[in-house]
């Protein structure tokens, strides 16, 4: 998703501020595919009910929204809230089993990256995604997580060394 919308996504959010439903509909068909891009790596099997979530806080809060320009900024930290609140919400339904990484070599990779993803926290699964899949600074990835620049630092260095050390296991 381009960082800076172009005319046609403003006036699709300015018509939408006013309660237009076919701009609303347009405007959900484009913002659907990057929420869920967003929440998935960070809720993980939960990603669909973060990425439904955060497009609900999104068209309610859409009013409030001054810059048009600004939507995809906006979105996506709603996107990554919701997926954190989500995805701590379904850890606490369910305890991780921390016992049975995967093992080194297995072909199914994407299988074994998502298992060692869903090791980490929320919070270390969130600074991973936005640091090192979306390539957000620190600064940048702060400011969405609602942190100090120094705890997405520790938080990325121990994300980081979480994942190396189940990947090789």
């Amino acid at each position: 998703m381009r960082s800076v919308p172009d005319e046609r996504t403003v006036r699709l959010v300015r018509a939408a501020q006013r309660g237009d439903t076919l701009a609303m509909a347009e405007l959900l068909d484009l913002l659907a595919p990057y929420v869920g891009r967003v929440c998935g790596p960070i809720a993980l099997d939960q990603g669909a009910d973060a990425a439904q979530e955060a497009l609900v806080a999104v068209f309610r809060s859409l009013r409030t929204l001054k810059d048009p320009a600004a939507l995809h900024g906006w979105v996506r930290a709603i996107a990554v809230r919701e997926a954190v609140r989500t995805a701590h919400r379904a850890a606490r339904a369910v305890p991780a089993d921390l016992s049975a990484l995967p093992a080194r070599g297995d072909p199914q990779l994407s299988a074994d990256i998502r298992d060692v993803l869903d090791r980490l926290s929320p919070e270390h699964r969130a600074v991973l995604m936005l640091r090192d899949v979306e390539g957000l600074d620190e600064r940048t990835a702060a400011a969405l997580l609602g942190v100090r620049t120094g705890t997405v630092k520790s938080r990325l260095h121990r994300a980081r060394d979480i994942f190396r050390k189940a990947w090789t296991s």
